[in-house]
């Protein structure tokens, strides 16, 4: 249940997409690297954030996609949004087991699920704070490719922050009998 209720307040603060979010060949090459990271022996958690703002970038095109169609209805944005990043469960389906922690002395979610989370919020942030920038600045980019740039760079961040601060430390033996 916490679960829905964290994706349903994922989804109420993406905004209606913006022209062309990301290019189509960055898109492809974040989807395949994620397997290719899995097989390298990555750590999960780290993968995981990148598969959150790959599937809320798949939501974006989505609704770039349907925009482009000229499909409207209530709660289109919201829908895409959801379908795309509840895709999530597949991996779950073929590759791994659903296994919750607690994290951070307060949440009851598996790792994986969580750094997805946490990928997928840092993605739409760092999209809007991009925007915000570029309109400080008279609607035109700092500098080339910041629209890029911007997310690798926090995505980067929280990935080197969950590979050298893991989100489940390995459980005390003294702590391991309660």
């Amino acid at each position: 249940m916490s679960f829905l209720i964290i994706l349903l307040a994922l989804t109420l603060i993406t905004a209606p997409a913006y022209a062309n979010p990301a290019c189509a060949v960055c898109t492809v090459a974040v989807g395949a690297s994620l397997e290719i990271a899995r097989q390298l022996g990555v750590d999960d958690s780290v993968v995981g954030v990148w598969a959150g703002a790959f599937l809320t970038l798949v939501g974006y095109w989505a609704i770039v996609y349907f925009e482009k169609k000229n499909w409207h209805f209530w709660g289109r944005n919201i829908l895409l949004m959801v379908l795309s990043l509840s895709t999530i469960a597949f991996v779950y389906v073929g590759e791994m087991h659903y296994q919750p922690k607690v994290l951070m002395c307060v949440l009851y979610l598996d790792p994986f699920l969580f750094s997805f989370l946490i990928g997928a919020l840092a993605f739409v942030l760092s999209s809007k704070l991009y925007q915000w920038m570029k309109a400080r600045n008279g609607g035109h980019a700092h500098f080339p490719f910041e629209k890029v740039v911007l997310p690798v760079v926090v995505l980067g961040i929280i990935s080197t922050y969950f590979y050298y601060y893991p989100i489940c430390q390995p459980t005390n033996d003294l702590l391991a009998g309660f």
